[in-house]
Order: C-alpha cells, then sequence, then structure tokens
C-alpha cells in the first residue's frame, strides 16, 4: 500500500528532534511522499529546504490566516520566488479563519485573495483552510479561483462540501473524520466522489483514533485510510490506490 499525506507540517517544533524517524516510520507505513505545508514566510523557508533535503518530501508555501496581519510587505514577490523551487508543489496553506480571528477578518480576506491570484499566476494549485468561515471562502473561490483547490482538514457537512465540488474543489479528510461526534463529516467521506477526495495528517495535530491525544505523525495516516475505507465500503488498498493517484494528479508528483 503506497499512500500521500496531503498535508503535514514538519517543520514544527514538535518535530525537531526525531523528524528522521518520523520520516522512517512514515515509509514503514506505506506513506511514500508527503506534502509540507507552510504558515508564514519562515516555515515556507523551512518547508523548501526539507523537500530538499528528503525526496519523499514536497512543499507548499503560504500564509496561514493566522499569520495574514503580520504579513511582511512583499510577501507576495518572495512566495512568487520560493514557488520557483521545482520541490514546490502549491500555494498554501490560505484561506479564512474565524474560529480565532488572530488577525482581522479583512485582512484575512485580502491575504487570501491575493494567494489565490498568485497561484492562478504561477499555475499551481491552492490548499485552503477555512473554519467557521464557509460563506465567505466560497464567495471567494468562486471570485477568484483560477487553479486546482483542495480544501484542506475539511470539516463541513455534505451541503457546504457539495457545494465546493461544484467549483471543482477537492476534499481533504484528517483524523477528525476518525473522532465520536463526527458523523456529519462521516456522510461527507461517503459521498465525495472517487476523484475529488484526498487524504493528510495535518501533523502534528489531530492525531487520529486510536492514537488522539498524541502528536500526530504521517504513519497514522493509515488510521485514517482503514476508518475511510470502511465507511466507503472499500478496501484501504483501494482507497489507497485511490487518493494516491488523486495526489499526484492535484500536486504533479512523481
Amino acid at each position: 500500500m503506497f499512500l500521500v499525506d496531503a498535508h503535514a507540517h514538519l517543520d514544527h517544533d514538535r518535530f525537531a528532534g526525531d523528524l528522521d524517524a518520523v520520516l522512517d516510520r512514515a515509509g514503514e507505513a506505506g506513506v511514500g511522499l508527503i506534502v509540507t505545508v507552510a504558515s508564514d514566510l519562515a516555515s515556507a523557508r523551512a518547508a523548501v529546504n526539507l523537500a530538499e533535503r528528503h525526496g519523499a518530501v514536497f512543499a507548499a508555501v503560504g500564509v496561514h490566516p493566522h499569520d495574514a496581519a503580520s504579513a511582511a510587505p512583499g510577501y507576495r514577490d518572495k512566495l512568487r520566488r520560493l514557488a520557483a523551487n521545482p520541490r514546490v508543489v502549491a500555494i498554501g496553506e490560505t484561506g479564512l479563519d474565524y474560529h480565532y480571528d488572530f488577525s482581522p477578518r479583512p485582512v484575512q480576506r485580502e491575504v487570501f485573495a491575493a494567494q489565490l491570484d498568485l497561484a492562478g499566476e504561477l499555475g499551481l494549485p491552492v490548499i485552503v483552510h477555512s473554519r467557521e468561515a464557509a460563506e465567505d471562502t466560497y464567495r471567494l473561490l468562486r471570485a477568484g479561483l483560477r487553479t486546482r483547490a483542495v480544501m484542506h482538514c475539511f470539516g463541513g457537512d455534505w451541503e457546504t462540501a457539495h457545494r465546493l465540488l461544484n467549483l471543482g474543489c477537492y476534499i481533504s479528510l484528517a483524523g477528525v473524520v476518525t473522532f465520536k461526534g463526527a458523523a456529519a463529516l462521516g456522510e461527507v467521506a461517503r459521498k465525495v466522489p472517487d476523484d475529488r477526495l484526498l487524504l493528510e495528517t495535518d501533523a502534528p495535530y489531530l492525531a487520529p483514533r486510536p492514537r488522539r491525544g498524541r502528536r500526530n505523525e504521517p504513519a497514522y495516516l493509515r488510521y485514517t485510510v482503514a476508518f475511510v475505507a470502511e465507511l466507503r465500503r472499500t478496501t484501504p488498498e483501494r482507497l489507497a490506490e485511490i487518493t494516491t493517484a488523486n495526489a499526484r494528479a492535484f500536486f504533479g508528483l512523481p
């Protein structure tokens, strides 16, 4: 079984002491490719450096909505230069987060729209974060999306997912789908078409059951695969084939 972790944060401090071991365990668990995703310019540079050093790792560069207010002047040009690296396969993560509101909402929307424009300019897919901001996320995607988009760690209901699928978006499921009380997300997991589904860990966050409460890592993707496969009445092996093909097509991975 070969898997792609479509979204992790390997530059996180929680991996600083044992990243090589984390990557070894990922390989042993069948996770052959990992997209490590930035949240600001510093982590974008770190993501690129990691991708250059590890053959199984590719990078996404972008500014998270939490960090939108602190985006330095000229951040778009800096992202553009980083994105020229052949190990960079996406812009992101970007989007809107109205749960924490760490950045003012108008600034979040401005920075999100700017990165949608940059992704379209560069012909790179975009990784979208949306929390408690479904309407504004949909509106900005409808107005500004000119490339492929994935809704990372999707946590909404089927109605929201269906609207996004109609825009051409992919849906990426993380370990949250395995949590008790995630019935609405389970419906999404059952209904997303085969050719629009990705799987991720969002490591080090949101470890799936039965590892919930621990530091998440790419090797734990196998638990989410098993859970979603059961929901979709298929085998983990077949789901791995489907989502690996989708990730390769979406990101342009080898």
